[in-house]
């Protein structure tokens, strides 16, 4: 990566999960942690006062919750996105999170550059959801009423065959590489398709496609 590091705000009540996010960060100098917070009230202040590019966001502390706090960073007027850490075992949250408007989810037992790389892609404008959380994280969706009742194959009207095939493998959790693998096309073209679903479907961002894609019935749950 050129030219300046990612400002990293850190959010956790844990002060060993922040010290060792922190050491961990200083061997990678396109990373820099600019500020730490143990509250999400703590959180909301410092990015207004630090303009972090990325905040990873523990769910459960003290106070004011990760949800509320992704909640108002995220509708206020800084430009910092929010990745989700968490214990997701323990965390029946995370769905609130997505439409709290967080960019990607994490979880704490995953490996450190896993955790890392998903800081860039965030930064760089991207979402992603960890291996392993989508199926949880959709089941969780499936089995609310208000989510089922707002099921309507008439959110995707308007776009294209291809852009349909496209939105099924971004719900099924493949990257634009994987994608391209599977439709026989280009990175950049699956990037291009993927670029024109934000636009015509209005979504801020992947983990957005990721949810239009199970509230269309495009994809399921297994049984």
């Amino acid at each position: 990566m050129t030219g300046s590091p990612v400002h990293v705000l850190l959010v956790d009540d844990q002060p060993l999960v922040r010290s060792g996010l922190r050491v961990i960060m200083a061997d990678h100098p396109d990373l820099e942690v600019v500020g730490e917070a143990s509250t999400g009230a703590e959180a909301v202040q410092l990015v207004g006062a630090i303009c972090p590019d990325v905040v990873v966001m523990d769910i459960r502390m003290p106070g004011m919750d990760g949800i509320e706090a992704t909640r108002l960073i995220t509708a206020g007027p800084a430009t910092a996105r929010v990745l989700v850490l968490t214990t997701f075992d323990e965390d029946d949250h995370v769905y609130g999170a997505l439409r709290a408007g967080a960019s990607g989810f994490m979880v704490k037992d995953m490996a450190l550059n896993e955790i890392l790389a998903a800081i860039r892609v965030v930064a760089a404008g991207d979402a992603l959801i960890a291996p392993g959380v989508t199926r949880r994280l959709i089941a969780e969706f499936a089995v609310r009423p208000e989510a089922a009742s707002a099921r309507s194959p008439r959110l995707v009207e308007g776009i294209t065959e291809r852009e349909r095939e496209v939105l099924t493998l971004v719900g099924r959790g493949r990257s634009n590489t994987e994608i391209a693998e599977d439709l026989f096309i280009t990175v950049a073209t699956a990037k291009s398709h993927v670029s024109r679903l934000l636009t015509k479907l209005g979504a801020r961002d992947r983990v957005q496609l990721v949810i239009t894609a199970y509230e269309t019935g495009l994809v399921t749950l297994p049984g």
